[in-house]
């Protein structure tokens, strides 16, 4: 029994002394999704810095080719913006293989693209629903998706999802049924992944809170200062306070890190 036990003890993965050295990326290719946006950016440029490789991922933007070539001038690293609609999988099967010509691999698939709700569940139209649920839960998965299949095959990997508070609580005053049921979603897909991807990929989340980018730029100043008398903090988070966490899932400095959820929200979800 003893040595049946023993048999299906895993190794523990090669880590060096160095605390700085665990968080060293050089060498690692990184997708990031949503990546011209103000969080996407903002990890694309803490990756970047640590050593990564970035490919930038975007739907619309007009500046993502210039924030790639940015961040490849700025951190000395090979950075490379691609657009691609997550909602639609062929996109992101097209993208990715492009990602895997162009950088020879890929170590770690950021899936951070996102919209908002506008509406409650009872108000939102039928339309503006299924949008938000194909870009935010459905294009999370298929990037899952694409990407699971390249670490399976071989043998290693990194996913990481970008839920929400919203995940946890139903945010006032605002109403987004929709959002908040697909960023749970996000939350238990990361823990059901992980689980399931075990023995070649580690798989985990981060929940912002209020974030001071453009997605929540056109917010009635009232809704604002709802939200700040709600959060502990008393404030909404620079995206770039959001850096440490994301490198920290993706390095080896989280090696025995899998099927979390890393809530960064002012301390929101503690009331």
């Amino acid at each position: 029994m003893g040595s049946q036990a023993q048999s299906i003890r895993w190794p523990n993965p090669p880590l060096a002394d160095s605390v700085f050295k665990m968080f060293d990326m050089h060498g690692k290719v990184v997708i990031i999704t949503g990546g011209s946006g103000g969080i996407g950016y903002q990890v694309a440029r803490g990756l970047a810095e640590a050593g990564a490789d970035i490919a930038l991922w975007y739907n619309s933007s007009s500046e993502a080719i210039q924030l790639a070539a940015t961040i490849a001038k700025e951190f000395g690293v090979r950075a490379k913006a691609y657009k691609c609609a997550v909602q639609k999988f062929d996109e992101v099967q097209a993208a990715t293989d492009a990602v895997v010509k162009d950088f020879g691999g890929l170590n770690v698939m950021i899936a951070n693209a996102g919209i908002p709700s506008k509406a409650g569940g009872l108000d939102d139209r039928l339309e503006d629903w299924q949008r938000v649920v194909d870009i935010d839960f459905s294009g999370a998965y298929y990037c899952a998706r694409v990407a699971g299949e390249i670490f399976r095959k071989q043998g290693f990997g990194n996913l990481i999802f970008t839920a929400s508070m919203s995940g946890h609580a139903a945010n006032v005053p605002q109403e987004q049924a929709c959002y908040n049921a697909c960023k749970a979603g996000v939350i238990h897909l990361a823990k059901s992944l992980a689980v399931e991807w075990a023995g070649f990929a580690r798989v985990n989340s981060v929940s912002p809170g209020y974030i001071d980018t453009p997605i929540s730029g056109d917010c009635p100043f009232e809704m604002k200062e709802a939200w700040y008398s709600l959060t502990p903090l008393r404030r909404d988070a620079d995206p770039r306070e959001l850096k440490g966490v994301y490198l920290y899932l993706a390095s080896d400095a989280s090696t025995y890190t899998t099927g979390s959820d890393v809530v960064v929200d002012g301390g929101y979800t503690c009331r």
